[in-house]
C-alpha cells in the first residue's frame, strides 16, 4: 500500500497534489590487431568511443521515458483514504502486473547505473521500500539492508528519530548492516515531507557508510521533502502536482 507515508501530512483531496580471453584471431599479431578489435595505437579509437557514449545515454534516456510513462498511467488515487482530506496514492498496481513490475525495476536500474557509483548496499525503508529494494539490489549486484521501526530488529542497533504528523517515531538499523566506507543507496516508495528518509540517511552515516543518494518511486512535490535531504534525490514519478 502506498500514499500515506510515515512522514506524510494530510493532503486535501482537491490539491493538485534501473575470463577466459578468446583465442587470438589467426591473422592477428602484436602490431596488427584482429580486424574486429580496435588498434590501441590509434587515437581515433578514443574519439569513436566518445561518440558512442552520448548515443548510449540518449538511448537509455528514451527507454526510461517510455517506462516512466507506462508506470505513471498505472497508478491509482483514492480520495479521503484512510481519512477525510487525504488523497491516497496507490502503487500496488505496479506489483500486481509482472510486466509493470519488471518495468519498474528496469527503470530504476537505468537511472542508478547512469547517475550513481555502483552501490555496495541498497537500504530499504519499512515497509514499502521492502517491495522493490531487494530486487533492485540484486540487479545492481549489491547487498540489501532493511531499516525498520524500533523494536523490530534483533541484536545491536542504531536508532534515529523522525517527526510524524502527531509526535515522533523511531527507525533502527542493525549495527553491522553497513560497513564503514561502503557506498549506500536509500530507497523508498514515496517521499512526502522527507522526515523518515532523512532519518534513514542519518543511520547510514552513523554506521560509517557513504550515502550516494535517495531513490523514490513517487514524489509529492508540493510537500518539498527533498529539501530535508543532504544527498542527491531521484524520483521516478511525480504526483499531486
Amino acid at each position: 500500500m502506498s500514499g500515506v507515508h510515515p512522514d506524510s501530512t494530510p493532503v486535501p483531496a482537491n490539491k493538485s497534489t534501473a575470463e577466459h580471453p578468446a583465442p587470438p584471431h589467426k591473422d592477428s599479431t602484436a602490431s596488427h590487431p584482429p580486424p574486429q578489435k580496435p588498434d590501441p595505437t590509434l587515437t581515433s579509437n578514443d574519439h569513436a568511443s566518445q561518440r558512442g557514449q552520448p548515443a548510449a545515454r540518449s538511448s537509455a534516456a528514451a527507454e526510461l521515458s517510455g517506462l516512466t510513462l507506462r508506470l505513471k498511467q498505472s497508478l491509482r488515487q483514492f480520495p479521503d483514504f484512510p481519512s477525510p482530506g487525504i488523497l491516497f496514492e496507490d502503487i500496488m498496481p505496479l506489483f500486481a502486473d509482472p510486466e509493470l513490475h519488471e518495468d519498474l525495476i528496469r527503470a530504476l536500474v537505468l537511472h542508478v547505473s547512469q547517475n550513481y557509483e555502483k552501490p555496495d548496499v541498497v537500504v530499504g525503508l519499512d515497509a514499502r521500500g521492502f517491495l522493490f529494494g531487494p530486487s533492485l539490489a540484486l540487479r545492481l549486484g549489491a547487498g540489501f539492508a532493511p531499516i525498520r521501526k524500533k523494536g523490530k530488529l534483533p541484536g545491536p542497533c542504531e536508532t534515529a528519530a523522525y517527526e510524524k504528523e502527531y509526535g515522533s517515531d523511531f527507525f533502527q538499523m542493525q549495527a553491522d548492516a553497513v560497513k564503514p566506507g561502503q557506498k549506500v543507496l536509500v530507497v523508498d516508495d514515496i517521499i512526502a515531507t522527507g522526515g523518515s528518509a532523512a532519518a534513514a540517511g542519518s543511520l547510514v552515516k552513523k554506521l560509517g557508510g557513504t550515502l550516494l543518494g535517495y531513490v523514490f518511486i513517487l514524489e509529492l512535490d508540493f510537500l518539498k521533502g527533498r529539501d530535508k535531504l543532504d544527498a542527491p534525490v531521484y524520483t521516478l514519478l511525480h504526483g499531486q502536482e
